[in-house]
């Protein structure tokens, strides 16, 4: 039996999910998987969405993930995560980070930023965890530590060992850059 799992991971231009993914698809290699990283750069620059699969297994065939086929969704923000949530599997997760960033429709004042996302989530049934990441980053010693923050807070949920998670994160992120990201995967994997 294949066993594949698939992980959304969804934020706007600048949060680090891509280096979120770089973490994820190295730590599942480094477990002995195979994986398939397919990224999605909307405007990017621009704060638009950016979306990530990441399926890892046995054998993995396509990067892709189909609605209603991810295992988990690593959300970076709450708007990002009520878009994609028709790609969770009814029995997934969805971390999620608390933070909210503005659309440009609602920094122009088109739109108005919907209220209580996180609550009408969890109404639908979903499994949420909710993290105050950015909180969590800036304990770290950098707010742009948030997307290693949310990789803790969704490594204690998977099958993966704690220490190829550490392993990776010194392999992946540059030298100087390694304790104070340490510390960030250390918080989300405790919060």
């Amino acid at each position: 039996m294949n066993n594949v799992k698939s992980v959304l991971i969804v934020g706007v231009g600048g949060q680090g999910t891509l280096l979120a993914s770089r973490l994820l698809g190295n730590a599942v290699l480094r477990a002995g998987h195979d994986v398939k990283v397919s990224e999605v750069h909307g405007m990017s620059q621009r704060g638009g969405s950016v979306v990530t699969y990441v399926r890892y297994g046995d054998e993995v065939a396509s990067p892709i993930i189909e609605e209603g086929g991810a295992d988990y969704i690593l959300a970076f923000e709450q708007l990002e995560a009520a878009r994609f949530l028709p790609w969770l599997k009814p029995d997934g997760a969805i971390i999620v980070n608390t933070q909210c960033i503005d659309p440009m429709p609602v920094i122009t004042g088109a739109a108005q930023y919907p209220e209580n996302l996180i609550p009408q989530i969890e109404e639908k049934g979903v499994n949420v965890v909710a993290a105050d990441a950015l909180s969590l980053a800036e304990q770290a010693g950098s707010v742009k530590a948030v997307n290693v923050v949310l990789i803790g807070v969704m490594a204690k949920r998977m099958s993966l060992s704690k220490e190829d998670w550490i392993d990776t994160i010194k392999a992946t992120v540059p030298p100087k850059f390694v304790e104070m990201n340490l510390r960030a995967f250390e918080l989300g994997y405790n919060s």
